[in-house]
């Protein structure tokens, strides 16, 4: 590798980090006044969801190999009790990993009401 490819590596993952963090940023300071689950579950969906279900929860963000993520705002995610939906936050899916380590119960409950606002 060129010292010209590792230096534009390098700017284009801080450049990705940076409007990230600017997005995270502003959902939280927007939604900060508001108070209510589905809104701390909307700074957790950003943070640790959206990269791949999309910022909406259209399922359009990163891609892998296979099954694509879910796309959050179909009826068929509305169906859905809230016992399936937390249980697949906890044990995760095939290309989507378990979160029961990384968030509280509390905390997976808030993301769940901010997807539940999604299938709206």
């Amino acid at each position: 590798m060129t010292m010209r490819n590792v230096i534009m590596g390098v700017v284009l993952s801080l450049t990705l980090i940076l409007v990230v963090g600017a997005h995270v940023l502003a959902v939280q300071t927007d939604t900060d006044s508001q108070g209510g689950d589905d809104v701390r579950g909307n700074v957790l969906y950003s943070q640790h969801c959206a990269g791949c279900h999309g910022l909406k929860g259209q399922g359009d963000g990163y891609m892998m190999l296979g099954p694509d993520p879910a796309n959050l705002t179909r009826p068929s995610t509305a169906r859905k009790s809230d016992m399936v939906l937390l249980e697949t936050i906890h044990e995760g899916k095939p290309n989507m990993p378990s979160w029961k380590r990384l968030l509280s119960e509390e905390e997976s409950r808030a993301v769940l009401a901010y997807v539940r606002t999604l299938a709206k």
